[in-house]
């Protein structure tokens, strides 16, 4: 349930109308925009009469809200929500950022790669430091000493480090280094343990969405980070598993708009884990932008064949930098149009 406060209501109103609410066990969730003001009530709601509510001087009008998903809702936060990152890196609410650099850090070598991305317009430096792999003999990182390189090299560029936590024992780990953006992955994506430990914390969290989760529970996902209370959190669509077999997922371009829709949150594409191959990465990051992503997650690396996991989806720098040119063109036109 949602009360819209009119706009002649004090703060001192709101206020005792909060704790009038919580007083009979419910939560709220306060969203105070540039035009009106929310007030989230969670629980349950069927206790509340909404005439008792309308009743109120202080409220506007009362809508229930069917939605299992309160705090990532749009009806409860009308307004976008933009994720600061550190660095001065804003992700939201207009701010477009690119996330780059290799799957996994491998040494010394990420900090040619992580001037290529920056030199090219990236915003953030992604690597993984820890990482998730279906067969258990494949290389899974390089752990803390894979984390401190990446904080060094990040450090001495001033861009912001995501990077993917996979265990809640890792997270105060992950706070200790100082990572700037939390990735959870999408082998954890109902991992509710890890979810209410990045909760608990206020970094940045990168959710990506599972290959056989429906949107809804791409956003429940998201529920259980915020309702521990971190609100900064961004969904990333990264494909999902159809019986196509040409592409490693199939990259669920219709999910951009219709997140956008449903809920507040910016959202990211994932176009390198979504196909798998480089020579499909940049016609879907375009797509992505067209949609109205916030922001795009491309792995790169300088010599792919080479890379310790996932070279097949790199791309080089030259491509890279490509594709920022070409990015920055569909941003345009797409601007354009919106204000055509």
């Amino acid at each position: 349930m949602i009360a819209i406060i009119n706009e002649t209501a004090t703060q001192d109103q709101l206020d005792h109308f909060v704790s009038w609410i919580e007083r009979r066990g419910f939560k709220t969730n306060v969203s105070q925009g540039a035009s009106e003001t929310i007030v989230g009530i969670i629980g349950d709601t069927t206790q509340i009469d909404p005439l008792l509510l309308e009743s109120l001087d202080i409220v506007d009008q009362v809508r229930r809200v069917s939605e299992p998903f309160k705090k990532a809702n749009r009806k409860f936060h009308p307004e976008d929500t933009v994720i600061d990152c550190g660095h001065g890196v804003l992700v939201g609410g207009g701010s477009f950022q690119v996330i780059a650099g290799p799957c996994s850090v491998e040494g010394e070598g990420l900090s040619a790669i992580a001037r290529a991305v920056k030199a090219a317009g990236a915003g953030l430096l992604r690597g993984g430091a820890y990482k998730p792999r279906t067969s258990p003999y494949s290389y899974q990182g390089m752990g803390e000493r894979g984390l401190d390189l990446l904080m060094e090299v990040a450090g001495e560029l001033d861009l912001p480090v995501v990077s993917e936590v996979m265990d809640p024992r890792d997270v105060q780990t992950f706070l200790d280094k100082g990572v700037d953006v939390m990735q959870v992955g999408a082998r954890n994506s109902q991992n509710f343990a890890l979810l209410r430990e990045v909760g608990k914390t206020k970094v940045p969290v990168l959710l990506k969405r599972g290959s056989g989760l429906m949107i809804d529970e791409l956003l429940m996902a998201a529920e259980y980070v915020m309702s521990e209370g971190n609100p900064n959190v961004m969904l990333c669509e990264r494909g999902i598993r159809t019986f196509e077999t040409r592409t490693r997922n199939t990259f669920d371009v219709n999910a951009i708009p219709v997140l956008h829709r449903l809920s507040h949150l910016p959202v990211i594409g994932d176009p390198s884990h979504a196909t798998g191959h480089a020579r499909y990465v940049r016609p879907i990051a375009y797509a992505a932008v067209a949609a109205g992503a916030d922001g795009l997650e491309v792995e790169v690396h300088d010599h792919p064949s080479e890379a310790w996991s996932d070279g097949a989806q790199a791309l080089t720098p030259r491509q890279f930098a490509d594709a920022m040119r070409r990015i920055a063109l569909v941003r345009e036109a797409v601007r354009a149009d919106e204000e055509g």
